[in-house]
């Protein structure tokens, strides 16, 4: 029996269960924000079930890619 609270974008392929948890292919689990600072914003593609604002809440500076963290 399907999840009712998982959806899976069609654009990147992460799902989102819970309404805010987030599982990557890899990595750990993160939240709608970090997903959207990380992919999202770049991405621009139609189909991304990632674009409400308010879904996503307050993306922080530590939800970006820093490489040199």
């Amino acid at each position: 029996m399907p999840n009712s609270n998982s959806e899976t974008c069609p654009v990147c392929g992460v799902k989102i269960v819970g309404g805010d948890k987030v599982i990557f292919s890899s990595g750990p689990v993160a939240t709608r924000a970090r997903l959207w600072a990380r992919v999202c914003n770049y991405a621009k593609k139609g189909g991304c079930i990632n674009q409400d604002q308010e879904a996503i809440g307050q993306v922080h500076e530590n939800d970006y890619y820093n490489p040199m963290k």
